[in-house]
């Protein structure tokens, strides 16, 4: 039995599809099931709940082989490390109980950096949770989300900007949720594995935000311009629209760190990058979202 925490958010959409498509038998953590697809609801056990319940857990954890662990993000938390670590408690717990024997954990690349890096680094703090358990462990260590510019999508498409708080000539490691979510069904799949290790999971591009808007450009068929967004200005502006203060600055640590080579020590290291490039992302995924007759 393999169990999906966060079913219904990108990568856990993607995991459960492939697993059912392969056959496996799968147990699913959905708060509201009635936002799982048809097919999810018909082809995988459902438990009811939050996965930082620790009843919800052992329920759903009893004879599992295998459990992608998946903490989502709250922008309203006042401490993001207690954010992380207050899902991940009741998890482990229930892995010791339950006799869970490999977990596949949604993480970040850069755990070497340390503290400092917001999000990132109660990512890392996770981890280090998970492994105290003795579970067989693998950390999808993944950069920045291509993902993350849907959120962009208008402002591509009718203004011709992109904006992050990031430096505009520095390479940004990158990848799809698309090959997070193939590599964690494999390994989900796969009984033979045992230990502790990452797993980084990287596009083969490496581009800076002033590439990306030139890739971006060519896909849409129309200019775009990267401009880098003030992290003073960009915090305040989140915090105006109700996130809270600390997930704010979580974001500006983590694009500092991001600026400060985060990522670099891993990327540099990597020898098989994951398949999908931004090019093709843009054209696949980016185009059909944003709503545009781009070819």
């Amino acid at each position: 039995m393999i169990v999906i925490t966060a079913p219904t958010g990108r990568i856990g959409r993607q995991v459960l599809d492939t697993l059912l498509d392969d056959g496996r038998q799968v147990r699913v953590i959905a708060r509201d099931p009635a936002r799982l697809t048809p097919r999810a609801r018909r082809g995988a056990e459902i438990v009811r709940g939050s996965h930082s319940d620790p009843q919800i857990l052992a329920r759903a954890f009893k004879g599992a082989d295998s459990v992608l662990w998946l903490v989502p993000p709250n922008p309203v938390a006042d401490d993001i490390q207690e954010h992380y670590l207050g899902f991940t408690r009741p998890a482990c717990e229930a892995i010791r109980v339950q006799g869970v024997r490999r977990v596949v954990g949604v993480s970040s690349l850069g755990r070497a950096y340390g503290p400092g890096a917001g999000q990132l680094s109660a990512a890392f703090a996770m981890d280090e949770l998970i492994e105290s358990t003795g579970v067989g462990y693998r950390a999808l260590a993944m950069p920045f989300f291509m993902e993350n510019l849907l959120h962009q999508a208008e402002a591509l498409t009718a203004q011709g900007v992109l904006s992050l708080p990031v430096a505009a000539d520095r390479p940004l490691a990158l990848v799809a949720t698309r090959d997070i979510a193939a590599t964690a069904a494999r390994l989900l799949a796969d009984d033979s594995w045992s230990g502790q290790a990452a797993v980084p999971v990287i596009s083969p591009d490496s581009l800076s935000p002033e590439d990306m808007a030139r890739v971006l450009s060519e896909a849409l068929e129309r200019p775009v311009r990267f401009e880098q967004s003030d992290r003073e200005a960009y915090k305040a502006a989140m915090v105006r629209y109700g996130m809270s203060e600390a997930w704010a600055q979580g974001l500006f640590d983590m694009a500092d760190a991001q600026d400060n080579g985060v990522y670099d020590a891993e990327w540099r290291a990597l020898t098989t990058p994951a398949p999908t490039g931004f090019r093709q992302w843009c054209r696949e995924v980016l185009i059909p979202a944003a709503g545009t007759t781009a070819a």
